[in-house]
């Protein structure tokens, strides 16, 4: 068999792969989608949900917090994914490199000089912008000061940190209930999510199908700059295209359900060992793979506890932090 047909021949099995791949992880949400709408300290299983009961707490309160978490979910991962290739970086994600804690002293400064008296809307857009100086400042250290992978890491958890302090030290001096009320928000958690929200679903939407679609630029350049330059590719518009899209998917996440973290590293890593490395299938299936670990991570935080609820962010950390390890110990690029 001359050698174009053997490529094709296994392109298109590749390609058929990857459609499983992306089959099976639709199935896989559709099933925690359901197990969320029926988990609860009352379930109701799909049976029971044209009930008179079920109109409350089915569709006035766990469907809207289902479709936020499957939102937030889905852009983190797809962030994470989108990162990686941006920063030419394989341990890049939002939370690592400190944009969802940009996002978060962004959200605490306007609690506090806003005597928590601004409208929601103005503190999530504050939330959005937060996020994108974040990334707009690494992407400056990458490209002007051509930090390697591994100081370009280590400048973003610093930066992760700085933040981090930023908002302990503003609870601290802070008397607001507000605040302090914020600050247990902050380790993430959807309990007040309701169709109030709707607005901020709809800002996400659309630009994570966009970030999903960018699977072609995203293979371009992974190839590095000289290869995208002469296929024709521009990178200096694309890299703030897409920064302008992770800062906005990861602000937004960080005002609907605060910092969540590992879910942008994990999940595109998982599906990378998995076979899934073609940017075009790797971007929605980390879309599906986000949403349905996360709808998972939600109803364990729901059910763990009697009457309580556990942050999500601790739930995300307890189970991606031994992952994080054991994929930082396995990387070869970090040096």
């Amino acid at each position: 068999m001359p050698t174009s047909q053997t490529f094709t021949s296994l392109q298109q099995n590749q390609h058929r792969r990857d459609k499983c791949h992306l089959s099976l992880l639709t199935l896989g949400v559709v099933v925690a989608f359901i197990f969320s709408l029926s988990a609860g300290d009352v379930w109701i299983w799909p049976t029971q949900w044209l009930s008179e009961s079920a109109r409350l707490f089915v569709w006035q309160l766990r469907l809207p917090r289902a479709l936020a978490v499957m939102l937030v979910g889905a852009s983190l991962a797809v962030a994470g994914a989108a990162m990686q290739a941006l920063f030419e970086n394989p341990l890049a994600e939002p939370g690592l490199l400190g944009v969802a804690n940009g996002a978060g002293v962004a959200l605490v400064l306007a609690v506090l000089f806003g005597n928590g008296l601004l409208p929601v809307a103005l503190m999530s857009l504050s939330a959005i912008l937060g996020a994108l100086v974040m990334t707009f400042l690494l992407l400056s250290f990458a490209r002007r000061r051509r930090l390697s992978n591994a100081r370009l890491l280590l400048v973003g958890v610093a930066l992760g940190i700085v933040c981090s302090a930023i908002m302990t030290w503003a609870v601290y001096f802070s008397s607001s209930l507000d605040l302090r009320q914020l600050m247990y928000w902050m380790m993430g958690g959807f309990g007040g999510v309701d169709w109030r929200q709707k607005w901020l679903l709809l800002l996400v939407l659309p630009v994570l199908l966009w970030l999903c679609a960018q699977g072609k630029v995203l293979n371009l350049m992974t190839l590095g700059e000289v290869q995208a330059h002469q296929l024709g590719l521009s990178l200096y518009l694309w890299r703030y295209l897409l920064v302008l899209a992770i800062g906005w998917l990861v602000g937004t996440s960080v005002a609907l359900a605060g910092v969540i973290g590992f879910v942008g590293l994990v999940i595109p890593h998982m599906l990378r060992l998995s076979g899934l490395t073609n940017q075009r299938f790797l971007l929605p299936g980390c879309a599906l793979a986000g949403a349905g670990v996360l709808l998972i991570a939600d109803v364990l935080a729901r059910i763990t506890l009697l009457a309580a609820e556990l942050p999500i962010g601790v739930v995300t950390a307890t189970l991606g932090a031994p992952l994080f390890i054991w994929l930082l110990a396995r990387s070869k690029s970090v040096r």
